[in-house]
Protein backbone atom coordinates (compact mmCIF):
# COMPACT_ATOMS: atom_id res chain seq x y z
CA UNK A 1 0.00 0.00 0.00
CA UNK A 2 1.72 3.15 -1.13
CA UNK A 3 0.91 6.54 0.31
CA UNK A 4 0.04 9.49 -1.88
CA UNK A 5 3.11 11.62 -2.37
CA UNK A 6 3.23 15.39 -2.49
CA UNK A 7 6.13 17.41 -3.86
CA UNK A 8 7.67 20.83 -3.36
CA UNK A 9 9.60 20.64 -6.64
CA UNK A 10 9.28 23.20 -9.41
CA UNK A 11 10.86 23.12 -12.85
CA UNK A 12 11.89 26.03 -15.08
CA UNK A 13 10.95 28.34 -12.21
CA UNK A 14 12.60 31.19 -10.33
CA UNK A 15 11.46 31.98 -6.80
CA UNK A 16 12.00 35.69 -6.21
CA UNK A 17 12.62 37.11 -2.75
CA UNK A 18 9.50 38.03 -0.79
CA UNK A 19 7.97 41.46 -1.37
CA UNK A 20 8.48 42.26 2.30
CA UNK A 21 12.07 40.99 2.50
CA UNK A 22 13.91 43.72 4.41
CA UNK A 23 17.20 43.36 2.51
CA UNK A 24 17.88 43.75 -1.18
CA UNK A 25 20.90 41.51 -1.60
CA UNK A 26 21.60 37.97 -0.51
CA UNK A 27 23.37 37.49 2.82
CA UNK A 28 24.67 34.32 4.43
CA UNK A 29 22.30 33.33 7.26
CA UNK A 30 24.09 34.04 10.54
CA UNK A 31 24.65 31.25 13.06
CA UNK A 32 22.55 31.71 16.18
CA UNK A 33 23.79 29.48 18.97
CA UNK A 34 25.06 25.91 18.67
CA UNK A 35 22.37 24.31 16.54
CA UNK A 36 22.23 25.30 12.87
CA UNK A 37 18.96 26.85 11.75
CA UNK A 38 16.82 25.70 8.82
CA UNK A 39 18.28 28.65 6.88
CA UNK A 40 21.87 27.61 7.70
CA UNK A 41 21.29 23.99 6.66
CA UNK A 42 19.41 24.84 3.45
CA UNK A 43 22.02 27.44 2.50
CA UNK A 44 25.00 25.12 3.06
CA UNK A 45 23.38 22.28 1.14
CA UNK A 46 22.51 24.31 -1.96
CA UNK A 47 25.25 26.97 -2.17
CA UNK A 48 28.04 24.36 -2.19
CA UNK A 49 26.42 22.12 -4.81
CA UNK A 50 24.14 24.09 -7.14
CA UNK A 51 21.75 22.00 -9.24
CA UNK A 52 22.57 18.78 -7.36
CA UNK A 53 19.43 18.56 -5.22
CA UNK A 54 15.71 19.02 -5.79
CA UNK A 55 13.60 21.13 -3.47
CA UNK A 56 12.20 17.89 -1.99
CA UNK A 57 15.77 16.71 -1.28
CA UNK A 58 16.65 19.95 0.50
CA UNK A 59 13.44 20.20 2.53
CA UNK A 60 13.49 16.57 3.62
CA UNK A 61 17.23 16.42 4.37
CA UNK A 62 17.00 19.49 6.60
CA UNK A 63 13.95 18.02 8.38
CA UNK A 64 15.73 14.68 8.84
CA UNK A 65 18.93 16.27 10.19
CA UNK A 66 17.07 18.52 12.62
CA UNK A 67 14.94 15.59 13.81
CA UNK A 68 17.85 13.13 13.95
CA UNK A 69 16.26 10.61 11.57
CA UNK A 70 18.60 7.61 11.34
CA UNK A 71 19.85 6.46 7.96
CA UNK A 72 17.94 3.17 8.29
CA UNK A 73 14.65 5.11 8.70
CA UNK A 74 15.44 7.65 5.96
CA UNK A 75 13.37 6.20 3.05
CA UNK A 76 10.34 5.24 5.11
CA UNK A 77 10.34 8.57 6.94
CA UNK A 78 10.70 10.47 3.66
CA UNK A 79 7.61 8.72 2.28
CA UNK A 80 5.66 9.57 5.42
CA UNK A 81 6.95 13.17 5.35
CA UNK A 82 5.73 13.74 1.78
CA UNK A 83 2.43 11.86 2.34
CA UNK A 84 1.13 15.29 3.36
CA UNK A 85 1.87 18.64 1.77
CA UNK A 86 5.00 20.44 2.95
CA UNK A 87 5.97 24.12 2.64
CA UNK A 88 8.14 24.65 -0.44
CA UNK A 89 11.20 26.90 -0.79
CA UNK A 90 8.83 29.86 -1.27
CA UNK A 91 8.43 29.62 2.52
CA UNK A 92 12.17 29.24 3.19
CA UNK A 93 13.90 31.84 5.36
CA UNK A 94 16.42 32.13 2.50
CA UNK A 95 13.79 33.62 0.16
CA UNK A 96 11.76 35.41 2.84
CA UNK A 97 14.48 36.93 5.03
CA UNK A 98 18.01 36.52 3.66
CA UNK A 99 17.60 37.77 0.07
CA UNK A 100 18.17 34.58 -1.96
CA UNK A 101 16.30 33.67 -5.13
CA UNK A 102 15.96 29.98 -6.00
CA UNK A 103 16.16 28.73 -9.56
CA UNK A 104 14.78 25.28 -10.41
CA UNK A 105 16.08 23.82 -13.67
CA UNK A 106 14.23 21.47 -16.06
CA UNK A 107 14.91 18.52 -13.73
CA UNK A 108 13.75 20.38 -10.60
CA UNK A 109 17.31 20.77 -9.28
CA UNK A 110 17.85 24.03 -7.39
CA UNK A 111 20.51 26.73 -7.07
CA UNK A 112 20.66 29.96 -5.04
CA UNK A 113 21.17 33.42 -6.50
CA UNK A 114 21.70 36.52 -4.41
CA UNK A 115 19.22 39.33 -4.94
CA UNK A 116 21.03 42.27 -6.49
CA UNK A 117 23.39 40.01 -8.46
CA UNK A 118 23.64 40.00 -12.27
CA UNK A 119 22.46 36.36 -12.33
CA UNK A 120 19.37 37.18 -10.24
CA UNK A 121 18.49 40.05 -12.59
CA UNK A 122 19.00 37.76 -15.61
CA UNK A 123 16.44 35.31 -14.27
CA UNK A 124 13.95 38.14 -13.68
CA UNK A 125 14.39 39.29 -17.30
CA UNK A 126 14.11 35.79 -18.81
CA UNK A 127 10.58 35.33 -20.17
CA UNK A 128 11.09 31.58 -20.67
CA UNK A 129 11.21 31.01 -16.89
CA UNK A 130 8.17 31.03 -14.63
CA UNK A 131 8.56 33.52 -11.79
CA UNK A 132 6.89 33.19 -8.38
CA UNK A 133 7.43 35.33 -5.31
CA UNK A 134 8.46 33.91 -1.96
CA UNK A 135 5.79 34.01 0.73
CA UNK A 136 5.46 37.25 2.64
CA UNK A 137 6.60 37.19 6.26
CA UNK A 138 3.76 39.40 7.42
CA UNK A 139 0.10 39.51 6.48
CA UNK A 140 -0.59 42.42 4.11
Amino acid sequence: MSMESHTTNYSHTFIEIAEDCSIDEGVVPPLKGEKKSVANLQFEMVIDEPYRFTSDDVIYTVFARRNEVTESEWEEQRQAFFSKGQPCLRASPLTKTYGWGVHSDADGKVALYAAGSAEYERFLADDSIVKVKAMRSKKA
